[in-house]
């Protein structure tokens, strides 16, 4: 059986998927793939040379870095072992096209792709998490957002879930306890969102007016400050760090909560009064 050693500095999968979306042109070829990832030295590839030598196999690479790429052409060589280089022509025009030179750093391409689905996953528990929505699940979320209606809990919980954090938020409601998942949390992971009492009948007026449904009371100035009041209460007993929303653009809170964040958690870290927020 003839053998093909898959030869990567990373995971190997793209010259493996190339190589059998290859082999499906030969039906008739019997082929065993011996894959060889995170090879990012001289004496592994000198190694797989000698085996693949040994084996009267032939081997298939994308090495990203130049130095390996010559080493193992200088090596199968030697050994009169096939080498079909995947990724150096690809990246010689580019680098021609662009008329720039290739990074070199192997396993990038997996990196990006990691960072990308990281932030779909984000982007899927703030939506299934938005709006008090699988409190149970609390503890799976980096950042926890807790305010009265509309002092921008979802679009914030977006923003940063777009930003890679695990982001849920939970509705403050007159009259009603926060649910007990919230309690167990440690410090630096749920934020109280407060604004200003006028501001806040402003943007729950046009609310009202665009979509109704609600009540008269909604947006009237008397409801919204009990509303707020009860809120600095939950906030107060439970030391929450509270980031003020008024007039501010979401970049801009989203950027304040971080900071706040990366603060709690530093060695030494002295918890603030509720007054000192």
């Amino acid at each position: 059986m003839n053998k093909v050693y898959v030869v990567s500095d990373g995971s190997g999968r793209t010259a493996e998927q190339t190589l059998m979306a290859a082999l499906t042109q030969f039906p008739d070829a019997s082929m065993e793939v011996i894959l060889k990832a995170e090879v990012r030295d001289e004496q592994t590839i000198e190694d797989i040379v000698r085996e693949a030598a040994e084996d009267k196999g032939f081997i298939v690479h994308t090495l990203v870095g130049e130095h390996l790429r010559a080493i193992i052409l200088k090596l199968s060589r030697i050994h009169n072992v096939d080498a079909i280089d995947l990724m150096g022509p690809l990246l010689s025009r580019l680098s021609h096209h662009f008329a720039d030179s290739p990074k070199g750093e192997p396993g990038l391409f997996f990196s990006i792709n990691k960072e990308y689905f990281k932030r779909i996953d984000a982007m899927q528990f703030a939506f299934t998490h938005d709006d008090g929505l699988r409190d149970y699940e609390y503890e799976k979320a980096e950042i926890i957002l807790v305010g009265v209606s509309r002092t921008f809990k979802t679009p914030l919980s977006i923003y940063l879930a777009f930003k890679g954090w695990f982001v849920a938020n939970y509705p403050i409601v007159l009259g009603s306890e926060l649910p007990e998942s919230l309690h167990r949390l440690e410090h630096g992971k749920v934020f109280g969102l407060m604004t200003e009492p006028q501001d806040l009948c402003t943007l729950r007026s046009v609310r009202q007016q665009y979509l109704g449904g609600f009540s008269s009371e909604y947006a009237s100035l008397n409801c919204v400050k009990r509303e707020l009041n009860y809120a600095m209460k939950f906030f107060c007993k439970y030391e929450l760090p509270i980031v003020r929303v008024t007039n501010k653009p979401i970049e801009e809170i989203a950027t304040e909560i971080l900071t706040i964040k990366r603060m709690i958690d530093q060695p030494g870290y002295v918890r603030k009064k509720c007054k000192d927020w």
